[in-house]
């Protein structure tokens, strides 16, 4: 840079060496001599004010001046006994120098006063004196030395702050005599406690601080400029050279910042006294030049590696001639901290980088500024080095201490390594690579085979000519003309092989990690620069034979997280050796750190691993997106020998994610790699689904990898590089990274010629069970998506019980993986697998039930109840688990569990205990109702979700109106009001919280008629319409015609047979024979008894027979002369059909609701609080308002619901309306076509006017559709858009997306203009309800066609290829809900539930054309476009800072990039998705649901005052009794049940 500028190093030497001539005294003895200081000085001190007050001098002339000043010059350079002559000396000269100030004191000699700068440069330089060390001194005087030319260095540092007089010829001499101090004292070899050490860091501020002053005042010439960086190249061996010239570019980096980006840019926060170095009056320009100037101040910074160059000065040389032993230049003790100097220069300019990208932090040269691996104390000097702090106990200020044995909680507030966000305002990679690159690559390349390389031919190149003493004085960077010597690493001594200097290189990767990383979207970097960080980056992913983590290792990983997600040209080329350090990182437990003596720097291994995991996560779709493509070896080129595919590294990934799984301690880590793991099987069984169609083949001898490593397509993608077979052939075919590829679990085989720990095996750990390790061996690799899914279920199950049970985050992640797992559809699912995972998890929920009450929290409950949600998962999915006894009681025991707290039969042996005899005391209420939950599931819908209606409901889509169109006594033209249907019904209420609806009336079927009752029943679950028959015989016996006109009698016969005339004996014949004993006279005769009672009675007795056998004999005679007589008998004719019962009486008696037994007041049930109540309540529905209740309540869905609001960012858009423009019509052509895609696979397009579900919209959802008003509304809806018909138009207006399953719903909304206006139209037009919802009035005109309408509707929409399959949806007999344990809410007052409602989590999912555009993401403005109609009924809006984003930005790869934003708080981020995470396109449809899913039930889980689904209802029913209850008596109900309806 100043190569035409002559330097004045000749000019400070000579500066040096007269300045001791400059006094006459030195022609005399040195005993004279200090007898004349001795007086002179003691007299000119003596009027310096210090003991008396000053007076003015009594030098007037210049020649009186000169003189004194020849003699005090001479003082200067007494020996340092003479400490007080001295310091009086420098008293004196420190006075004179204020003739420099606004105001001189006033015992400056006059002539110094007039002619100031003249005698401040001779002053200056007679000052030099005192600087030169003193040979043979002892510490102490070197301390009072040390002291006095600390006073010097001060008041020059005044003076030149302070003067105003001072002319450029001044501070020229200034700053040479500086430059001569520090030459003086700095340049000579250290020796420790000299004054050249103790004033090292002194001198050295006051120079650049002086310096810097000059730029305003005076600006240096470019031979001054050149004259300093000559100069500090001299002082490379000192460790505050550094340390200062960082300071000062950190400093002068924060006002370069301050005007080249503004204020908005992060600035540098550098320490207070750091911030002071700049002085005010430096302009911007001369800000940019000192900084420029400063930084190639010493030189190339990779020359610290190289002791030869440093120790090339003249002193070096004179101190290796002097030696006693003899000894090179470059074996100086000294040199022993050149690693770490080249480590702190190495620091400084990453904390610049730091600052240009916008990382605001302390630049504390002290820290490093990765964050992750910090400073501990260098190697002392001279004995020998000290070695590292042991690296289990960081020491990390600026990241969380490792652990080692348990999980740890999760402590920041948002998930991923780049917890610190880049400026959106920073330069260009090239514009930083510009000013750095060769520093940086040099630096990375120190130590590597491409280093040695060029070392060799340097040293070939030096050795055919004679070193060049001018070419070595420049010190600018590595002189080519250096001896052989520089190549013999024997010459060096241990403490600076070129291994030592592993720090700095693994800084200055790490850096350019750092800048490659802060590639913004469609930003363009050299190829050059490309090219030459990849070949640096190959050289430092190189794994050692020891497989050992080493520094440059962890920076790397610890920079990169973001490096495969940035487009970057030819990245992939790199995969095998990033996969190959993920295998040293994340697989064990205990990570192998490099023991290297001069390190002084210690690994946080938590930040280490999260880093790791993030590469991870970014590479793992690599192979089945890529597939058979070869990667090219970045050494061979051409090479096909070494040439990888990427299908090939896909076991290896899926080694390294299970086996990190496995041995993860921390927290977020863990949940990080369980999203990862879900991505995985996910992608995997897609890919088979769709790009093999589920085939099933498996690899050939044809499928290997051959010498061209090109795979057959015909082979399952999938297990082309996992069988043993493959892997033989690959290991034969190929020598790269140790000869093998296989990444089979357990690839120790005989087959295999390499070690089993080349890559690392699935090792089980000492916490797994016998018959655990027993279950994985049947599980040898990931041959296909079934295989991953039992090896996946079977490890997150084992953690789950095992180590995550204690952690609220980790054991929702996993609970949230194994809902996913479960919803996956793979073919060769084995009804054992499910089975075990559904024991494991009900295993889970036993044990957190059992924990000791001390141990029973919130967060313990919260994990329980998702447990119970998983379970519903997985018997939603598998309904045949059910058809398992053992299953079944397993799961009916935890549900009894959960909603008891206690199980009827603790032990296989034990006497069950009955309901009634238990005593409820569940874990919490929260349990409880996820128990009941999951009890409703189990007997209702596993097995027939979804129903008839489609997965839009789990309720009936029959209401009184729609039953009623149907009922003979309506005439079909008149139409029905909700008032007039209710009246033909009869209300009840069960159990407190079950409303029944009945109607006597058949249905319309005369055909057959029976006592028939049809039921609507409005539970906690939902509504559901029954019909009930009372039939005496099943139908298959009764027949068809049993009631026919004509039964098939015989004909009666009419000839009477003849009788035969006998007598009819009242006794035997032989009666008389026998002989009477006194028993036979014990009755008496008829005489006896008319002795006895008188002749009157027995003659009535007789004339009482007389008449009725006359009345006999009459009847007989009139009945064989009627029609009726068997003479004359007709056919039997069957009475005519009843239509008339009370079917209501019948029901309610038969099903036992007409029981009026008192309750036991000893049943556990009433003990909780539950009053004594009859088992039935009758309802008074004469009100006006009993309609509008019952339609709330069936406004309250029985499942969850969750809105997702989509929008598309253009490049560069910020403006909320710019966004929301891009859905109109005429922008619609301008997307993404992967946008369009991604929505497909959201959930399927359904019609609002059509749909029963819900909307997006509170006032549209859950109500029958299709009647007239709808209708109109749609019709006025589509009028307001234009042509609207013609778009695919998300916003809710007419179509909405839709998903549902059991449990809940969730519609994904892509706002429009259309949803700011019906916003504003809704909020001023609609009331609030008190109760629970939003009041809408219902219009009842739908027509007959609203029974077969949605089901037919639903089964188009249900051939989507989503998660939801409908087998055995057509089964339309439903089980009535089961009669569940009286429910027991809360004790005190119910609060209304519209008052504990906190409003739905607001999720976004934004598309970014342009990644950077997340930073400026128009939150706050984008609300008033996601309107539901629910936030008029909660306490508080929706916040911008309570919303989640997910934020998917395009690759060029055709992935998808992730980003995550949301609230901080302990249970914010859900999974699967995980920031920073790629994905495929196959799957980021169902994987945004289902974070969208889990997002919201974590919020749920988190809210303490949410209430479930079906408690809201319950509460509203409990609410319809009090205000509707009829009491009455046992009699009154019982005359209510006779009356018939209106």
């Amino acid at each position: 840079m100043y190569s035409e500028w002559a330097s004045l190093s000749a000019q400070i030497t000579a500066n040096s060496c007269g300045a001791q001539c400059f006094s006459v005294l030195n022609k005399f003895p040195a005993s004279a001599g200090r007898e004349v200081v001795v007086s002179v000085v003691k007299q000119l001190s003596s009027n310096l004010g210090i003991t008396q007050n000053a007076e003015p001098s009594h030098l007037v002339k210049d020649e009186e001046v000169k003189w004194c000043m020849d003699v005090i010059c001479f003082g200067l350079s007494l020996p340092l006994q003479e400490n007080e002559t001295i310091k009086e000396c420098v008293n004196v000269y420190c006075e004179w120098l204020t003739a420099l100030l606004p105001n001189p004191k006033i015992n400056v000699p006059k002539p110094i006063c007039e002619d100031a700068n003249l005698y401040a440069r001779q002053i200056i330089n007679h000052f030099h004196n005192l600087f030169v060390p003193r040979q043979g001194e002892s510490a102490d005087t070197i301390k009072r030395q040390a002291l006095l030319c600390h006073r010097v260095l001060r008041k020059l540092q005044l003076i030149a702050q302070d003067s105003t007089k001072m002319d450029r010829q001044t501070w020229d001499t200034l700053l040479l005599f500086l430059l001569a101090i520090n030459e003086i004292l700095l340049a000579p070899p250290t020796v420790k406690d000299d004054v050249g050490d103790q004033l090292c860091e002194r001198v050295l501020s006051v120079l650049f601080e002086v310096w810097l002053l000059a730029c305003v005042r005076s600006f240096p010439s470019p031979s001054m400029w050149k004259t300093l960086q000559e100069s500090c190249t001299m002082w490379r061996h000192r460790v505050a050279l550094v340390d200062q010239w960082n300071r000062v570019n950190l400093a002068l980096t924060a006002r370069l910042l301050e005007f080249s980006y503004g204020p908005a840019f992060p600035p540098l926060k550098n320490a207070d006294e750091d911030g002071q170095l700049i002085p005010a009056g430096m302009s911007n320009d001369c800000v940019a030049q000192t900084w420029y100037r400063f930084l190639r101040m010493i030189g190339n910074p990779t020359a610290l590696c190289s002791p030869h160059v440093i120790s090339k000065s003249p002193q070096f040389v004179q101190w290796a001639l002097t030696h006693d032993k003899g000894a090179e230049t470059h074996q100086h003790p000294c040199l022993q901290m050149l690693p770490k100097i080249f480590l702190n220069a190495m620091k400084g300019i990453s904390s610049q980088v730091d600052a240009f990208l916008g990382l605001s932090k302390t630049a504390l040269i002290g820290s490093l500024t990765g964050g992750s691996v910090v400073s501990g104390s260098g190697s002392g000097s001279g004995s020998g080095p000290t070695p590292a702090p042991a690296p289990t106990t960081p020491t990390s200020t600026s990241g969380p201490p490792s652990t080692s044995s348990s999980i740890n909680s999760l402590p920041l507030p948002s998930l991923g390594a780049a917890s610190v966000e880049l400026a959106a305002a920073r330069p260009k990679c090239n514009s930083i690579l510009h000013v750095f690159h060769e520093w940086l690559f040099e630096a990375a390349h120190i130590g590597g085979d491409t280093w040695r390389q060029n070392r060799k031919k340097q040293a070939c190149e030096a050795s055919k000519r004679p070193s060049s003493m001018i070419m070595e004085h420049r010190k600018g960077s590595i002189s080519l003309s250096q001896p052989n010597s520089l190549n013999d690493p024997a010459s060096l001594p241990p403490a600076l092989t070129i291994d030592k200097y592993e720090s700095g290189r693994a800084e200055a990767i790490g850096t350019l990690c750092k800048i490659f990383c802060a590639k913004k979207t469609g930003e363009e970097i050299l190829p050059v620069y490309l090219a030459r960080f990849y070949m640096a980056l190959q050289q430092c992913l190189k794994i050692t034979e020891a497989k050992e983590c080493d520094e440059t290792l962890a920076s790397i990983l610890l920079h990169s997280s973001d490096l495969f997600r940035l487009d970057l040209d030819g990245i992939n080329v790199l995969l095998p050796g990033f996969i190959a350090a993920l295998e040293i990182v994340l697989p064990d437990k205990d990570l192998k750190l490099k023991s290297q003596q001069s390190s002084a720097v210690v690994f946080n291994r938590t930040e280490l691993r999260r880093s790791a995991i993030n590469i991870l996560l970014s590479i793992m779709v690599l192979p089945l997106h890529y597939q058979a493509l070869p990667i090219r070896d970045l050494a061979n080129g051409e090479t096909s020998e070494k040439m990888f595919t990427f299908i090939q590294l896909k076991s290896r990934l899926m080694n390294i994610l299970m086996n990190a799984l496995q041995v993860e301690t921390d927290a977020q880590n863990t949940h990080m790699l369980l999203g990862g793991l879900l991505l995985c099987v996910q992608d995997a069984v897609t890919f088979e689904e769709t790009e093999l169609g589920g085939a099933s083949e498996h690899l050939t001898n044809s499928g290997g990898v051959g010498g061209g490593g090109i795979q057959n397509h015909d082979t399952n993608l999938l297990s082309s590089a996992c069988s043993e077979r493959s892997a033989s052939l690959i290991s034969a075919g190929t020598a790269s990274l140790g000869g093998q590829t296989t990444a089979t679990v357990g690839a120790g085989s005989s087959s295999l010629n390499a070690s089993a720990h080349d890559y690392p095996s699935l090792t089980i750990s000492d916490d797994m069970s016998l018959e655990f390790a027993q279950d994985l061996e049947g599980v040898a690799s990931y041959d296909n998506a079934h295989a991953l899914f039992v090896r996946a279920t079977y490890l997150v199950c084992h953690r789950l019980i095992s180590s995550w049970k204690t952690d609220l985050n980790v054991s929702l992640a996993a609970l949230e993986l194994l809902s996913g797992l479960a919803r996956l559809h793979i073919r060769e699912t084995d009804a054992l697998e499910c089975k075990r995972a559904v024991k494991w998890i009900c295993d889970y929920i036993c044990y957190q039930c059992s924990r000791p009450p001390p141990a029973h929290s919130k967060d313990l409950h919260s994990t329980i109840v998702a447990a119970f949600q998983c379970t519903a998962s997985w018997l939603m999915q598998h309904p045949y688990l059910l058809h398992d006894k053992d299953c079944l009681q397993t799961v009916l025991e935890v549900v009894e569990l959960g909603i008891s707290g206690t199980k009827s039969q603790s032990k296989s042996g034990d006497i069950p205990k009955f309901k009634d005899e238990k005593e409820l005391k569940p874990a919490s209420m929260r349990v409880r109702d996820a128990a009941e939950n999951l009890l409703t599931i189990i007997l209702e819908q596993v097995g027939y979700f979804p129903s008839e209606c489609g997965p839009e409901s789990i309720s009936s889509l029959l209401d009184e109106v729609a039953l009623m169109k149907h009922c003979n006594s309506m005439s079909p033209a008149a139409a029905t009001s909700t008032e007039q249907a209710i009246a033909k019904f009869k209300y009840f209420v069960t159990e407190n919280s079950t409303i029944l609806a009945l109607l006597e009336e058949p249905l319309g079927n005369d055909q057959d008629p029976q006592p028939t009752v049809t039921l609507l029943i409005r539970g906690p679950f939902g509504r559901h319409a029954w019909t009930m028959q009372l039939r005496h015989l099943p139908r298959s016996k009764s027949g068809i015609k049993y009631h026919a006109i004509n039964p098939g009698r015989p004909i009666p016969m009419n000839d009477i047979s003849q009788r035969p005339e006998c007598e009819q004996k009242n006794f035997p014949d032989g009666v008389d024979k026998v002989q009477p004993c006194v028993a036979d006279f014990s009755i008496p005769t008829i005489e006896q008894m008319r002795e006895r009672y008188g002749t009157s009675t027995i003659r009535e007795l007789e004339a009482m027979l007389e008449n009725q056998s006359i009345h006999e004999k009459l009847a007989w005679a009139e009945a064989d002369n009627s029609a009726d007589s068997l003479s004359h008998s007709q056919e039997c004719v069957p009475p005519a059909v009843c239509h008339e019962f009370h079917a209501a009486r019948l029901f309610l008696s038969h099903f036992g609701f007409l029981s009026f037994e008192t309750r036991n007041p000893h049943n556990p049930s009433e003990s909780l609080g539950t009053p004594p109540q009859r088992p039935l309540i009758v309802l008074d529905t004469k009100s006006s308002a009993f309609a509008s209740d019952l339609d709330r309540l069936d406004k309250l869905s029985a499942r969850t619901h969750d809105t997702v609001y989509v929008f598309y960012v253009k490049s560069g858009q910020t403006n909320a309306q710019q966004i929301i423009g891009n859905m109109s019509e005429d922008q619609s052509h301008t997307h993404n076509s992967h946008f369009g895609h991604m929505l497909q696979t959201l959930g399927w397009p359904v019609q609002v006017a059509e749909h029963s579900g819900w909307t997006g919209f509170a006032h549209n959802s859950w109500s029958l559709k299709g009647s007239a008003y709808d209708g109109g509304e749609q019709a006025q809806q589509s009028s307001n858009l234009p042509n609207s018909s013609e778009l695919p138009n998300y916003n809710g207006s007419q179509r909405v997306l839709y998903w549902a399953d059991v449990s809940s719903e969730i519609a994904f909304v892509v706002p429009t203009a259309w949803n700011l206006r019906y916003y504003s139209d809704t909020s001023d037009g609609e009331s609030i309800s008190s109760t629970d919802q939003i009041v809408w009035s219902r219009h009842d005109t739908s027509n007959a066609n609203d029974l077969s309408g949605p089901a037919g509707a639903k089964s188009k929409s249900r051939n989507l290829s989503l998660e939801l399959d409908t087998t055995g949806g057509s089964n339309n007999n439903n089980r009535g809900p089961k009669e569940p344990v009286p429910p027991t809410r809360r004790k005190g007052n119910v609060i209304k539930p519209a008052l504990l409602a906190q409003a739905p989590a607001k999720i976004f999912l934004v598309w970014l054309e342009s990644y950077e555009d997340h930073l400026n993401f128009p939150l706050e403005d984008l609300l008033a476009y996601t309107r539901t109609g629910e936030e008029l009924q909660s306490l508080q809006l929706p916040r911008a800072s309570d919303c989640h984003v997910i934020f998917v930005h395009s690759l060029l790869s055709g992935l998808l990039r992730v980003k995550l934003q949301g609230p901080s708080g302990r249970m914010s981020f859900a999974t699967p998705l995980v920031d920073g995470m790629v994905l495929s396109r196959r799957v980021v449809g169902n994987l945004v649901r289902q974070t969208a899913l889990n997002i919201s039930r974590r919020r749920r889980l988190d809210n303490d005052n949410y209430q479930p689904p079906h408690v809201r209802r319950r509460l509203k029913v409990q609410d319809i009794v009090q205000k509707y209850k009829m009491d009455l008596s046992e009699a009154e109900l019982l005359a209510h049940l006779f009356q018939r309806a209106i």
